[in-house]
């Protein structure tokens, strides 16, 4: 079992910028690895970026790129999400995923969730 927690959520103005932050306990993710999703009422969850735990390889979606990027501390078993230049279409729960098997991960198939962290951007 791996226990996911994140943290850093909040409410924030237009333009600003905020680091998620998610702390895996329990199994180590190994050669797995981890992502952020998210989700905003009324619609669906959101692929928003991953991160290969092996090498450390990430993928961001498209329309974040340039914007959002991920990064890990492998000694504290968590993984970041460095938000910048923040919308009100940002706004939305901030869920991070992980899976402890390659295979899995090349098909975006998790399976850990986090609660999930709120992050509000107010225009």
């Amino acid at each position: 079992q791996v226990h996911l927690a994140e943290s850093g959520g909040g409410l924030v103005q237009a333009g600003d910028s905020l680091r998620l932050s998610c702390t895996a306990s329990g199994r180590d993710v190994g050669s797995g690895g981890m992502a952020w999703y998210r989700q905003a009422p009324g619609k669906e969850r959101e692929f928003v970026g991953r991160l290969d735990w092996g090498v450390g390889a990430t993928r961001m979606a498209d329309h974040l790129k340039g914007r959002f990027s991920i990064s890990r501390d492998k000694s504290l078993k968590t993984l970041y999400l460095q938000m910048n230049t923040l919308k009100p279409e940002d706004t939305a729960v901030y869920l991070c995923a992980a899976v402890l098997n390659r295979v899995s991960y090349s098909r975006n198939e998790y399976h850990y969730w986090g609660q999930g962290t709120q992050v509000t951007v107010s225009s």
